[in-house]
């Protein structure tokens, strides 16, 4: 009977450390995975950014054509 007994607290034993490491496994798998959601965002927020900033140029690069055509017209007026 005693040796029942040990075998069941072993066993409960066993049991026990088996679940708290899944558990601790989990949060730590958790803790990564929202940390690397994180650095997703921000690459995400970096890529939006540099879209806008590539149409503000190319906006800015239309407005520096469209001068320059306002100046040659000028200058051959003038000439």
């Amino acid at each position: 009977m005693e040796a029942i007994i040990v075998a069941l607290i072993g066993l409960a034993g066993s049991a026990a450390g088996s679940i708290l490491g899944v558990l601790a496994s989990a949060r730590l798998t958790n803790y990564r995975l929202e940390q690397l959601e994180k650095k997703v965002q921000a690459h995400n927020n970096l890529i939006e950014r540099m879209y806008q900033v590539e149409e503000r140029t190319e906006l800015q690069e239309e407005k520096i054509k469209v001068a320059n055509h306002r100046i040659e017209d000028l200058e051959a007026k003038v000439g």
